[in-house]
């Protein structure tokens, strides 16, 4: 496991995160990337964010190589043990990371960066990230971003959690700055979801997905 070199605020807020609670999420893999990757040949994988391991866990079962990285500890190593308990560990390395510092290197069939939002990371943190990814897709591979459109029907802005731009389909194609030539654009989706928060409140709520293939 590839540890950064000095702590941030970014591994501040998400190791508390994490720390604060014996498990976050669910371990079932984010739906969008199971439909978007259930018709790609399993090949070299990167896995940005990757929580307590949900996706990696899954590429990993359907046959990927996975490189999964977090900028938490904690959440790295309920992800190894999960993965060792589901007889998949060999198939995943796993890596510490503040991607605003530092990021994996190697190139990879599929690039995936589901729900990369932070309410502590700068706006143009997550675009420089996520132009760094596209830098990691292989010629014939994929970038896949999935991301909220916004917050639940039952929040309105002014007492959102915090405060942090959704970006729109548009913003995040634009963002990345890729030569059309080079990349096409094979899915731009808004898919909207019934969500229940912690304190019971229930409504909907609308995630965007990109999936982009390098040409060349």
């Amino acid at each position: 496991m590839t540890e950064t070199s000095e702590s941030s605020a970014t591994q501040q807020y998400w190791e508390e995160f994490y720390r604060d609670r014996d498990q976050v999420w669910s371990g079932n893999p984010n739906p969008l990337l199971v439909r978007e990757v259930a018709d790609l040949t399993p090949g070299s994988a990167l896995d940005l964010g990757c929580g307590e391991g949900g996706d990696a866990i899954w590429l990993a079962g359907h046959g990927w190589r996975v490189t999964a990285v977090d900028v938490s500890a904690t959440a790295l190593r309920r992800a190894a043990g999960h993965a060792q308990d589901a007889g998949i560990g060999d198939r995943i390395s796993w890596a510490e990371h503040d991607l605003a510092q530092s990021f994996p290197g190697g190139s990879f069939d599929l690039v995936s960066a589901q729900f990369f939002h932070s309410p502590v990371a700068q706006a143009d943190e997550r675009t420089d990230v996520l132009r760094r990814a596209a830098a990691a897709v292989s010629p014939g591979g994929v970038l896949l971003i999935a991301g909220h459109a916004g917050w639940p029907s039952f929040v309105h802005e002014h007492d959102a959690p915090f405060d942090v731009h959704f970006p729109t389909i548009p913003e995040v194609i634009d963002g990345l700055g890729l030569d059309p030539a080079a990349w096409q654009v094979e899915t731009t989706d808004e898919v909207q979801r019934e969500v229940t928060w912690p304190d019971g409140q229930s409504g909907h709520r609308v995630d965007t997905v990109v999936r982009i293939r390098r040409l060349r």
